[in-house]
């Protein structure tokens, strides 16, 4: 789950249904397993992209639904940079973006985050998952897109609103987005991860995913247990925890994320708050966003919701950039504005014919359902308990009742790895946006072959966060040898430093 601060609205069956599901669909007894493989051998044909020519782009055709494999079909776009030194090659990394709704072509577009020894070894090759971007994105009318109630309900005639208007804006995406959008779930994208490995030549699937890209890493590896050869799942999704447990422990991280701020405040004169009750000019913030008086600095025409003004506290500790949000937070009270002030969080009514609503991959990979406004209610006050200065956080809680009345294809449930490769599972101690405690317990349902990789520090994604952080992924990614149980990768540099230093 990771997301800007202007993309606020596209946020995140019994267990034995489910592995029912995927024993059926996970055969491996022909390498390369029969359906990937019949797709694999079209193969993609690469050119260069037109907006970076260094860039390979290219298309992968796959079944919208796997289970009819001779149905209708969706051209996956992907993009690749070719490994630096084709003599030292190992092979392909596939990179899971996060969101749901990133686009992992526009990644590779943009210089490699990759360290120059991994970009040396591998070709790195991304794509834009089924449902976004090139990939059949999600698409809604914007005239029914822009009637979207707030996103906070309150009574329940809120609820009822919600049910109503989701069954409209349901029927509607799904005349103009066609058949894929009721196969947009995770184990449709692990699906296509197969496709693409296999089109790519690799016996076996090397990959990094990153927030919400490694719930289909997850699903791979449930799926295809034995072609793993390398997979790091940095900063991951918790596909066990019902819809209480998830929205409560998203609360709780955000809350440690706005504590540490605070504290560096606290302790750091290069905080342009240090010394003042951050706390309190918090409180008085949202508290005037409560009563519609909070504006966005050159922004007159709309004001800034509480809901939308929480997601400062989501985006600006994904770095973290503590010294820019101290600035924003200063600039809201009236003080001045910095030359970076970030874009207002939130959107506006969205312009033109169309919207695009990747919220429904996670309506369909978690079951949020709620019986009615009590049951949100009582969501809603755990998630305040844990979360005495944020609330809640606004990614989940928000999509929560776009969810509602949404059919889920791939509900919550325990991991089960059968394979026998090494996997490494990164965090950080105070992500405020993948708890950490998430990828704790991911790493302990995908048993003894998973190893966790703690990173001491703070920010959401751990790759390139420190030499530490990536030397151990680099290691295991190049030489298949993961950190001993328990490695602990200090925080190294202050990330305010950091932050100004970028």
């Amino acid at each position: 789950m990771r997301r800007g601060l202007s993309t606020l609205a596209a946020f995140v069956v019994t267990a034995a249904a489910v592995t029912a599901t995927i024993s059926a669909a996970g055969n491996e007894a022909a390498p390369g397993g029969k359906a990937a493989g019949s797709v694999g051998q079209r193969g993609i044909a690469w050119a260069p992209c037109k907006e970076a020519p260094t860039v390979e782009c290219g298309t992968l055709t796959v079944p919208i639904d796997w289970s009819k494999p001779k149905g209708p079909t969706v051209d996956l776009t992907l993009a690749r940079r070719k490994a630096t030194d084709p003599s030292a090659r190992i092979g392909s990394l596939l990179t899971n973006p996060g969101g749901p709704g990133n686009s992992g072509v526009n990644d590779i577009l943009r210089p490699s985050g990759f360290s120059e020894d991994v970009q040396r070894r591998f070709d790195i090759v991304s794509y834009d998952p089924r449902g976004v971007a090139r990939s059949g994105s999600v698409t809604c009318s914007a005239s029914l897109y822009n009637k979207i109630p707030y996103e906070v309900m309150t009574s329940q005639a809120d609820y009822d609103r919600w049910i109503a208007f989701n069954k409209k804006l349901r029927a509607d995406c799904r005349k103009l987005t066609g058949p894929l959008y009721d196969h947009i779930d995770s184990v449709n994208v692990a699906r296509d991860m197969d496709a693409i490995r296999a089109a790519l030549g690799d016996d076996k699937l090397t990959s990094y995913g990153v927030s919400y890209g490694t719930l289909a890493q997850q699903m791979y590896a449930e799926l295809f247990p034995n072609r793993v050869r390398a997979m790091v799942l940095d900063s991951n999704m918790d596909h066990s925890l019902n819809a209480k447990a998830f929205q409560v422990s998203e609360a709780a991280a955000i809350q440690d994320g706005f504590d540490e701020f605070v504290a560096w405040c606290e302790r750091d004169t290069d905080c342009v708050l240090h010394g003042r009750d951050v706390r309190a000019l918090w409180k008085g913030l949202l508290k005037k966003a409560d009563r519609g008086k909070l504006y966005w600095p050159g922004v007159s025409d709309r004001p800034v919701s509480a809901h939308n003004l929480l997601w400062l506290g989501v985006v600006m500790n994904e770095g973290p950039d503590w010294p820019l949000e101290a600035k924003v937070l200063r600039a809201l009270e009236g003080g001045p504005v910095p030359d970076d002030m970030p874009d207002p969080p939130g959107n506006g009514p969205v312009s033109g014919e169309h919207a695009e609503f990747p919220t429904a991959i996670l309506c369909e990979d978690f079951n949020l359902k709620l019986r009615d406004y009590a049951e949100y209610a009582d969501v809603m006050r755990g998630a305040n308990a844990a979360a005495p200065d944020m609330r809640y956080n606004p990614m989940p809680m928000g999509d929560m009742p776009r969810c509602q009345g949404h059919p889920v294809n791939n509900p919550q449930h325990r991991l089960r790895y059968t394979g026998s490769a090494p996997l490494l599972v990164g965090a950080s101690r105070h992500d405020p946006s993948t708890p950490y405690k998430w990828s704790a317990n991911v790493a302990r349902q995908l048993g003894s072959k998973a190893t966790l990789l703690s990173y001491e520090g703070w920010g959401h994604g751990i790759y390139g966060m420190t030499q530490c952080t990536t030397a151990a992924m680099d290691k295991y990614l190049i030489s298949l040898k993961v950190p001993a149980k328990g490695t602990r990768c200090p925080a190294d540099p202050d990330p305010a430093a950091k932050a100004e230093q970028q």
